[in-house]
């Protein structure tokens, strides 16, 4: 491995981003003294162009001056914790930012402003950058590559030289919690990271400690990845495919208040390993084709392995079935109930608490067994 260098690994990454159809940047070029600038200083981590083209390209309903107030809201910190700052705006993210608007007959009224086509996906705009410098209270930082989508910095990628051995995992992990610290203005709108030493590669959370830093072994969520596919390829390829990245980021980048050995709290961000992300697929396949008006209403059954992280398979595939196109128009007949049920003890509690959010509404826990009821909003 002496032959292989760390540019050689970012080089490898950008190209197989490319082949997903990320437009590719160069970080120097892009910046303030740069051949293409797309930021007014390195303090800037949204491409501020970039997000009001998307902004007005997904909102054409919305006056100029609301679009130009959903800009600013997005630029604007509420809180200084950078846990919930992210919660905050990944709520903008799948919900859309909450404006008020000016109706025809001259009241006022509630809306909001789209951020990401979920729906279409060609309808954003990708982009990856590699050696994007960000400067920020004098500290000055440059992760190796970081995505955007529609000008929002969505995840960041850190590398290290397979043929240095003192550049391990655990280096990379260290060095995405240094800049979490100098420079966390990139992490506001983050939704997953990953590491990489070039043969092996891991993605996690926001807040994810190094174990829970998880492979990814798929390309398609269908099959495991060939032998001799490089880790990193495997891992671009199949959690950052524009369709599954999207279904991440809205259905699987869950928030949940963790009790410490202090009896204090903290707020903590999850993102899926594949053994969670991949059986979601199937059931909302499975639901919409079973929901129709000759459906035989028999959705099928899924088991999972113990640590499988099942709460994201009981959180998403009420909420992806839900938000699909097919069963909004089913809704108008249709007036479901999901229930689930577990041994466990913490079981019910914790799955509708992650439920909650997703579905917009507050599930119900069962006083017989050990099950919860959901009961989703009125169409």
């Amino acid at each position: 491995m002496s032959g292989i260098a760390e540019s050689h690994v970012e080089e490898a990454a950008l190209a197989w981003l490319g082949e997903l159809g990320y437009g590719v940047a160069i970080g120097l070029n892009i910046g303030p003294d740069g051949s293409a600038p797309e930021r007014a200083s390195y303090g800037d981590v949204i491409l501020a162009s970039r997000l009001k083209e998307a902004i007005a390209r997904l909102n054409p309903h919305l006056k100029a001056d609301t679009r130009e107030e959903v800009f600013r809201k997005l630029l604007q910190s509420e809180t200084p914790s950078l846990t919930e700052e992210n919660r905050r705006l990944h709520r903008f993210f799948v919900e859309g930012v909450p404006v008020e608007v000016t109706r025809a007959d001259g009241s006022i009224g509630g809306d909001s402003a789209r951020l990401i086509d979920f729906d279409d996906v060609d309808a954003n705009d990708w982009l990856a950058v590699n050696q994007f410098t960000v400067i920020e209270n004098k500290a000055n930082r440059r992760p190796d590559i970081v995505l955007f989508v529609n000008g929002l910095p969505v995840s960041v990628i850190e590398l290290k030289n397979p043929g240095d051995e003192n550049a391990t995992m655990d280096g990379a992990f260290n060095q995405l919690q240094t800049y979490k610290t100098q420079i966390s203005s990139t992490f506001r709108t983050n939704a997953v990271l990953v590491i990489s030493d070039g043969m092996t590669a891991r993605i996690g959370s926001l807040t994810a400690d190094r174990e829970r830093f998880m492979p990814w072994r798929t390309l398609t969520g269908d099959l495991l990845a060939p032998k001799g596919v490089p880790e990193l390829e495997t891992l671009l390829k199949g959690a950052f495919d524009k369709r599954r990245f999207l279904d991440l980021i809205k259905d699987f980048v869950v928030s949940a208040r963790l009790k410490r050995k202090t009896n204090s709290f903290r707020r903590s961000r999850f993102s899926p390993a594949i053994t969670s992300f991949t059986p979601s697929a199937a059931p909302v396949t499975s639901t919409i084709e079973a929901t129709r008006s000759n459906g035989d209403r028999k959705v099928g059954v899924v088991w999972h392995t113990q640590g499988s992280a099942r709460v994201f398979s009981w959180r998403s595939t009420p909420g992806r079935s839900s938000s699909t196109r097919t069963w909004k128009t089913l809704r108008c007949w249709l007036s479901p109930t999901v229930t689930t049920s577990t041994t466990s003890s913490s079981g019910p509690s914790t799955c509708a608490k992650t439920c909650c959010g997703r579905l917009r509404n507050r599930p119900r826990v069962a006083k017989i067994s050990a099950s919860f009821l959901i009961a989703p909003p009125a169409a």
